[in-house]
C-alpha cells in the first residue's frame, strides 16, 4: 500500500481530496437550504401567541 505514493504525488491527492469534500459540503447544503424543511435561512415566524396578562387579587 506505501507505494502507491510512488505513482501518485501525496499534495496533489492531499488537495484533490480537499476540493472534493469542499464542493460536496456545498452542494448537501444547498441541497438542503432548497428544501422547506431544513432551510435554516428563511424561517417563517412562528404563529404568534396572545400573552394575557394574570392579575392575582391580593386580599
Amino acid at each position: 500500500m506505501h507505494k502507491i505514493w510512488l505513482i501518485f504525488d501525496p499534495r496533489r491527492i492531499m488537495v484533490a481530496l480537499a476540493v472534493f469534500l469542499f464542493t460536496l459540503a456545498v452542494l448537501i447544503h444547498f441541497v438542503l437550504l432548497s428544501t422547506e424543511r431544513y432551510n435554516w435561512l428563511d424561517i417563517k415566524p412562528v404563529a404568534s401567541v396572545e400573552v394575557t396578562e394574570v392579575t392575582s387579587l391580593h386580599t
